[in-house]
């Protein structure tokens, strides 16, 4: 029968992500975006020799990247949100300010432009707010 401590130290433990400014911890404020790559250059820069990566690729289109994604958190010496791109290499999390291109590997995430296949009349009249559509569409006599 295990003792009372050694059970409490099967409890998970706060992940070690200390702001990279001042040091402290930061607490998650968002869910995590995984992300992925779609050319074999991106496979090579992590350690995968070159005609493995260019069968990866030809043969998935896009490739999972595990231990790889951008998540925002709160930092109290900061006082604000940042996102950053994490990097988990064993047990020792590194992050660094996420760059605007990483954006567009990740999974989940909704495109800034909108959607491709929603047309500039549904786009532009689903901003207004508090607008009548129905005065868009006059009938004639």
């Amino acid at each position: 029968m295990l003792k009372r401590c050694e059970r409490n130290r099967k409890r998970s433990k706060r992940r070690a992500i200390f702001c990279p400014i001042h040091g402290c911890y930061v607490d998650s404020a968002s869910q995590k975006y995984p992300l992925y790559a779609d050319t074999p250059g991106q496979l090579q820069q992590r350690g995968i020799r070159r005609k493995e990566a260019m069968i990866l690729v030809a043969s998935q289109t896009a490739v999972s990247l595990d231990g790889e994604w951008l998540e925002a958190f709160w930092c109290d010496q900061c006082q604000s949100i940042e996102w950053y791109y994490v990097q988990k290499k064993e047990r020792v999390y590194e992050i660094s300010v996420a760059p605007a291109e990483l954006w567009q590997r990740a999974i989940g995430v909704s495109p800034s432009e909108g959607n491709p296949s929603v047309g500039e009349f549904t786009r532009r009249h689903a901003r207004m707010s508090g607008y009548d559509s129905r005065k868009e569409f006059q009938v004639r006599n």
